[in-house]
């Protein structure tokens, strides 16, 4: 058994509130949809196949692209071990153990092309973190190591806060497709899991401008400068672009890693 802090203390406060509702819309548009294509069936009137497969069949789909996600990383990824990227594997073990997780994920390198992102996902009792190789780089080539552990960080985090839970997606499918709910729960996901990477590399939350910048520009952009502009980035445009954003904005994200005294803006 790992331990540590509890994830729990980690969660943003919008965020399990916010899971609560969406499981709640989903839960009633879900049979709301049914009962108006059982109707329909009974009538006799034509029922829309494909939103009917996506109904009733929402369970079985999700269950196999969720499948069909981790075994693209089993054959076609680097995984991260004790002997492929030792530095990154030790990242992973000591964030798990961090946020008191009894297994330690599966961890793997995927091919970036030029994009940088990483992911946290799962099938079955498994789980994995997966980063593109441009932003895995950071902690490579780059050598900024604190970098990338807050980035393993995150994603472990998603994990450890049960975020790549099967059930969860399930029970929120409907909600994350409506704008503003969806998209609200996102981001106080992210934020949770930005406290996660903060608590694994507190230093290695100011290389998060890598996500404005790139990889090579990144260490010449002024954090505190890019965290400043969350008080002046102001007016509807910008308050509906966050709305709408499945991530913090990256000046509201930068200010919330800045300061740790209250979460981050949702809005």
């Amino acid at each position: 058994m790992l331990h540590g802090p509890s994830p729990l203390r980690l969660w943003h406060p919008w965020e399990i509130p916010t899971l609560i509702v969406a499981v709640l819309v989903s839960v009633l548009l879900w049979i709301l949809l049914v009962s108006a294509m059982l109707l329909a069936i009974r009538d006799g009137e034509s029922v829309d196949f494909t939103v009917a497969a996506f109904l009733l069949g929402a369970p079985v789909l999700i269950w196999a692209a969720r499948g069909m996600l981790m075994a693209q990383q089993r054959l076609n990824a680097v995984p991260i071990t004790p002997y492929q990227f030792p530095e990154a594997h030790a990242m992973v073990v000591d964030a798990a153990r961090r946020f008191r997780m009894s297994t330690v994920p599966d961890a793997y390198v995927v091919l970036g092309n030029g994009v940088l992102n990483a992911f946290a996902s799962g099938h079955g009792f498994r789980r994995y973190v997966a980063v593109n190789s441009d932003l895995f780089e950071v902690g490579g080539r780059l050598r900024d190591p604190e970098t990338l552990r807050f980035i393993i960080g995150h994603e472990v985090g998603h994990i450890a806060a049960g975020h790549a839970s099967y059930w969860r997606q399930l029970a929120t499918l409907i909600a994350m497709r409506i704008p503003l709910l969806g998209s609200a729960l996102s981001r106080a996901q992210e934020y949770s899991a930005d406290n996660h990477g903060y608590l694994a590399s507190p230093i290695g939350s100011r290389g998060m401008t890598v996500l404005s910048a790139g990889k090579y520009l990144y260490p010449t952009v002024n954090f505190d400068m890019m965290a400043d502009r969350a008080q002046t980035e102001k007016g509807f445009f910008a308050w509906w672009a966050n709305a709408l954003a499945s991530h913090p904005v990256q000046v509201k994200r930068l200010a919330a890693l800045r300061d740790r005294s209250r979460p981050g803006r949702m809005f």
